[in-house]
């Protein structure tokens, strides 16, 4: 799917808030992951990918996000997802999420969370962790092939 809007960015090429009539733009597909952009553009490769994939499905499905709204309506299937109730499918996901996090190591975890589960551009994320520009994607691909090789992904 693509959902294109239109984005003012600043001088480091970080997004921005305020748009100014001389400030640069950028178009950008809102329903692709920073991960996916990344893939499509080939700076992280196929292997590194299905690692940041995982990580992402167990933190989705582990529902470690902040919840926006309540969730008052039960599953009329009984949410038999791959044989487990709900509740056991997110206590599972929760154990692989933390595991795989712990296997990244604490100097690589936090830019996994940034980028891959909290859905933040790599520059934000450089930002944020008071890295320098373009370092984040040497920090990311070391931890996704960390992440890798923690799922046993070959080559």
């Amino acid at each position: 799917m693509r959902e294109r809007v239109e984005q003012a960015i600043d001088a480091d090429g970080v997004r921005s808030e305020t748009v100014s009539r001389r400030g640069r733009s950028v178009t950008v597909n809102v329903a692709e992951s920073p991960l996916g952009w990344l893939r499509a553009r080939g700076l992280v490769d196929a292997r590194q990918f299905e690692a940041g994939e995982r990580l992402r499905d167990d933190y989705e499905t582990a529902a470690l996000a902040p919840a926006v709204t309540m969730r008052w309506a039960p599953r009329v299937d009984g949410g038999a997802a791959g044989g487990l109730d709900p509740t056991t499918a997110r206590i599972a996901a929760k154990r692989r999420f933390d595991a795989a996090v712990a296997a990244a190591g604490p100097g690589l975890s936090d830019i996994l969370w940034r980028v891959i589960c909290a859905g933040e551009a790599l520059p934000a994320a450089e930002k944020a962790l008071g890295w320098p520009t373009r370092a984040g994607r040497l920090v990311l691909t070391l931890a996704l092939d960390r992440l890798a090789a923690h799922y046993r992904l070959s080559s």
